[in-house]
């Protein structure tokens, strides 16, 4: 559980992450080179879900030696599909990472919704859903390794 206390914004208590893998995690199917190691630390605190249509076929692959919970979706409705998950897990425990329009959903939906832009984008319907933007993937995991930092960026 990761438990960060925000003035004038709330006290947020975390039990799952859920993220995107293609845009997300990985840029052309690709885990991005510093990912694996955050989320061995964050699994110490965080149950964590992967939820994607894995577009190149190599989530299963990249994520097999890594604590976490792979969910293949179909092409069709990928945001009904990530809002369900995020549902079933419980919204106020769930912070959510994503990029894409498919992801739009669970980043409302998560008490915290975090987009990231990388080479890929980030599209206007993500962005305006997160409570917070980032560069990378690596700035996102950051700020759950390093609270302050997503302190400073919510208080009021």
């Amino acid at each position: 559980m990761i438990r960060i206390e925000i003035p004038g914004y709330d006290t947020l208590e975390f039990a799952y992450l859920v993220m995107d893998y293609n845009g997300t995690l990985a840029i052309d199917g690709h885990l991005i080179s510093g990912v694996a190691e955050r989320l061995k630390q964050l699994a110490r605190q965080l149950e964590i879900h992967v939820i994607t249509a894995d577009t190149f076929g190599l989530a299963a692959d990249n994520l097999r030696d890594l604590p976490v919970k792979l969910k293949i979706i179909s092409a069709s409705e990928q945001g009904r599909q990530k809002s369900q998950c995020i549902q079933k897990l419980g919204e106020e425990q769930t912070v959510a990472i994503g990029n894409g329009r498919n992801d739009r959903f669970m980043l409302m939906e998560a008490r915290l919704g975090i987009a990231t832009l990388q080479k890929e984008g980030a599209s206007t319907e993500a962005t305006q859903a997160a409570n917070v933007v980032v560069n990378s993937i690596l700035d996102a995991l950051d700020l759950l390794l390093n609270p302050l930092r997503l302190k400073a960026t919510l208080r009021d």
